[in-house]
């Protein structure tokens, strides 16, 4: 059986050898962040590659759309995730169906968690494998400080895809198989001394 998770990441990966590979970089980026289920890094990283000079320029346009692309999802959460009697939408009951785990009773529970954690949900969504497309949803449906969103967004997708883009500008071949196959840990490490580093800031200060 055809798996087309796998045909939509064969899909994205033909786009590099395109003369528009740029163009579907941004829009790839952009619609990852609110709707489309392959992470830009799947074309980031050839691109870089084939391009390591331009490395900067690439991680800068990824960043962006990416960015861009949040905004659109805090508008769909804002304004199209509850129906005019204050209860789910068709949008809603789509996305529950068609996103493993994500549940209404999940989505109660962010409620909860974004009253504690908003700005290390976002940032951490934005940076590590968890779908940045739930959380720049739930944020316009829950109504998160937008400019805090914002902030959250550029740093966290800024960061992952500079140090992304940065990694295989200096290291190459080998370091795309090194991310390919660790991507997820390194990701969850990068997160944790994050945190780390506030907790002790906040301590000194």
């Amino acid at each position: 059986m055809n798996n087309p998770i796998k045909g939509l990441y064969a899909w994205v990966l033909d786009w590099a050898e395109r003369p528009t590979a740029l163009w579907a970089l941004a829009i790839i980026s952009f619609a990852e962040s609110s709707f489309f289920p392959v992470p830009p890094d799947v074309l980031l990283i050839p691109l870089v590659l084939g391009n390591r000079n331009k490395w900067i320029k690439l991680a800068l346009v990824t960043t962006i759309a990416s960015v861009a692309g949040a905004l659109l999802g805090y508008w769909m959460g804002w304004q199209l995730w509850w129906s005019a009697e204050g209860v789910f939408s068709p949008l809603a009951h789509f996305f529950f169906r068609i996103v493993p785990g994500f549940s209404p009773e999940t989505f109660a529970l962010m409620r909860q968690k974004y009253e504690l954690y908003n700005f290390g949900i976002v940032f951490t969504a934005g940076f590590t494998p968890i779908p940045y497309k739930i959380i720049t949803i739930s944020s316009g449906a829950f109504l998160i400080n937008f400019p805090m969103f914002l902030i959250a967004s550029i740093i966290s997708r800024g960061g992952r895809f500079f140090l992304v883009a940065f990694l295989i500008h200096w290291f190459g071949e080998p370091i795309k198989t090194f991310i390919d196959k660790y991507f997820n840990w390194l990701a969850l490490l990068f997160t944790a001394l994050l945190i780390i580093g506030f907790v002790l800031l906040k301590g000194i200060l």
